[in-house]
């Protein structure tokens, strides 16, 4: 039987493949690479290259591979994006995803772990956020995916399909092979990396007035590795019959922007100019989660959680493969 993993040939979904493959699991990669990078998938792993909304090649993978349980990465995933062009993110996060589901229940698959976000939450009630509290998003990025929590939902009571979904803020490192390269960069950690190698001139912080202890916003990161392991081990609670549920992650504690640019000016030696700009709309000041929901029930032990740790996979990584995955 093997594991199918949507988006596999993205950042965070070629790190689990890895990870499964190191654990002797038999991967196929579904992935119309978008976004993501044949290069990135491992070369154990089965790929296909295909959208999740084509139902007849769904139907074929499937069965053709003796798929058990699916890892459902393929998303769009950018919250300015998803304000401008939210066609984009209700075609792909909902209904092509709901194409998935179906076809995962035409063929008797009903174990599925999803990668959500804690965008579901939206203005956070307290810190750290706990899965309790009540999910409020503000775009339609964090919409879609908590609606597709919702079906997940209904699709448990009325076909039994089990699900755990997780909920997280900014995955963030690398392994030894693969790791961070989107075009263009979003995420903070890697736009610094551009800085250093000298692609951008300055980093642009966003506010250095808010109610923090440096002025920066302060957000929860999570090594790359730590966030596929939780994934993995989601996919063996159900396997062992685990009910459907929702789990955080995070580090816990969290880190402001300004501690993020001088962890990487610190691990390069490399100086760092900084450009102040103005907040952006609906930026909270501290955006950190709770992970002791799945510590405690699935014992889910993080082990990169220094930012330094962090910071230094990705370096690593770039000093590796300057031109990411470009031939």
């Amino acid at each position: 039987m093997s594991i199918l993993v949507t988006g596999g040939a993205g950042y965070i979904g070629s790190i689990t493949v890895e990870e499964l493959v190191k654990r002797g699991e038999e991967v196929v990669v579904l992935d119309d690479l978008s976004k993501g990078y044949k290069r990135a998938v491992h070369s154990s792993a089965k790929f296909v290259k295909g959208d999740i909304g084509d139902e007849t090649l769904l139907n074929k993978v499937i069965t053709n591979y003796a798929i058990d349980s699916v890892i459902h990465f393929a998303a769009v995933s950018l919250v300015g994006e998803s304000m401008e062009i939210p066609e984009n993110y209700y075609d792909i996060n909902l209904v092509k995803s709901m194409k998935l589901l179906n076809s995962m229940l035409r063929n008797d698959v009903k174990k599925i772990i999803f990668s959500s976000t804690a965008a579901t939450y939206g203005e956070p009630q307290n810190i750290p956020i706990l899965e309790s509290n009540k999910a409020n998003p503000v775009n339609p990025y964090g919409r879609t995916k908590l609606f597709f929590e919702h079906i997940l939902e209904d699709y448990d009571k009325a076909y039994e399909l089990k699900y755990i979904s997780l909920r997280y803020f900014n995955a963030a490192g690398a392994s030894e092979s693969y790791g961070e390269d989107h075009h263009p960069e979003t995420h903070l950690i890697p736009i610094i990396l551009e800085v250093v190698r000298g692609k951008r001139n300055y980093v642009e912080v966003y506010g250095d007035d808010y109610p923090t202890k440096d002025g920066s916003c302060i957000r929860d990161y999570i090594h790359i590795i730590d966030l596929a392991e939780a994934h993995i081990l989601g996919l063996e609670a159900l396997r062992e019959e685990a009910k459907s549920t929702i789990y955080n992650l995070g580090n816990g504690n969290g880190y402001s922007v300004f501690e993020v640019i001088n962890c990487v000016k610190d691990v390069s030696g490399k100086n760092i100019p900084i450009k102040i700009g103005k907040r952006r709309v609906g930026d909270p000041s501290i955006l950190v989660a709770s992970s002791e929901k799945i510590k405690r029930e699935l014992g889910w032990k993080p082990r990169f959680l220094e930012l330094k740790t962090i910071v230094q996979s990705a370096y690593s990584w770039r000093l590796k493969y300057p031109e990411g995955y470009k031939l």
